[in-house]
């Protein structure tokens, strides 16, 4: 005996949404989600006043790069000077020189110190024993919490003439160098500490974007047979691609604020030629010199720089590879 099963006539045809339709929000939505979780919302109270006060009302004060201001006076300047400062600073030597080393100092930055989180992310990854991938772990993580003074002490100390690089390069060859007043060997003690420094805190984000991705994958990958490298290149890699791209497009809006601490601490004028920054020329201009509407006038037009590189990055990125911050 055949059983027939009655379908209601609109479980059968599902209706379509009209696409012309759009949600409307609810009257009054967002007013009760904040009387719902006002609690929540309080959290943001003092981040918002941090954000407030110390980034968006000293905004006010870049006026003085087109205003003449005097110690003592207003601190919005005391008469309008137009561009005055702008012209100043473009037709100062000393301003492109630093330009130049900052531009420098900030590809080798994103050279060496971008790419090395990801590749010890990588290789930790691969690490089988627990126990030893704590231990690297915990060992790369250290130079992060030490101060930028202990660290400008440790590379004055370790390149200095009595040196452990120069007692090692005294024993296999003899000779000795001056390395903290060569003007050569400045970018690589620089670089070589950041990567040194920023490496394993850096790594920690790339881990847990590695934690996300699906082991189907790998095991799919290791049927068709591939190996470590096929897996880690076809596999790894595109699955922390979003990660990899976010992170890039930050750090290239912080490409012209390469570390200005670290260098105001182990640079001297014996290797100005190439350890001088915008950000340190800024400091003597500025603070030294007591020339705030010069140091104004530069500060803005290096942070022009910065928005226009951020901005761009995003653009290439959500063009060719569809991930943006926004």
């Amino acid at each position: 005996m055949a059983i027939q099963l009655e379908v209601p006539p609109e479980a059968a045809a599902p209706s379509v949404p009209d696409k012309a339709q759009k949600p409307r929000n609810k009257p009054g939505g967002w007013k009760l989600a904040i009387k719902r979780d006002w609690r929540l919302y309080t959290l943001l109270a003092l981040p918002l006043l941090y954000f407030a006060i110390f980034r968006y009302l000293p905004m006010a004060g870049n006026v003085i790069a087109f205003r003449q201001f005097q110690p003592g006076g207003s601190i919005f300047g005391e008469k309008w000077v137009g561009l005055k400062y702008v012209t100043l600073f473009i037709n100062d030597p000393s301003f492109w020189q630093a330009f130049q080393n900052t531009i420098i100092l900030g590809v080798l930055t994103l050279l060496f110190c971008f790419p090395m989180p990801i590749i010890f992310a990588l290789m930790l990854n691969e690490l089988r024993s627990q126990k030893f991938k704590k231990f690297v772990q915990t060992v790369a993580y250290l130079p992060h919490f030490m101060s930028v003074v202990i660290i400008a002490g440790m590379i004055l100390q370790n390149f200095s003439m009595t040196g452990t690089v120069n007692q090692i390069a005294n024993t296999l060859f003899g000779t000795t160098m001056n390395f903290t007043q060569d003007a050569s060997w400045f970018r690589p003690m620089y670089i070589s500490s950041e990567v040194w420094q920023t490496m394993g805190w850096g790594a920690i984000l790339y881990l847990a974007a590695l934690t996300r991705v699906d082991e189907s994958l790998y095991e799919a990958a290791r049927i068709d047979g591939a190996n470590r490298w096929q897996q880690t290149w076809h596999v790894t890699l595109p699955a922390i691609r979003p990660t990899i791209i976010t992170l890039l497009i930050l750090n290239i809006g912080t490409f012209m604020a390469v570390g200005f601490e670290k260098i105001l601490l182990i640079y001297n004028p014996l290797n100005y030629e190439t350890s001088d920054v915008i950000s340190t020329y800024l400091y003597r201009v500025g603070l030294e010199s007591s020339n705030f509407s010069y140091a104004a006038a530069i500060g803005m037009f290096e942070s022009v720089i910065g928005l226009t590189l951020i901005l761009s990055a995003n653009a290439i990125s959500r063009r060719v590879t569809g991930t943006s911050l926004w």
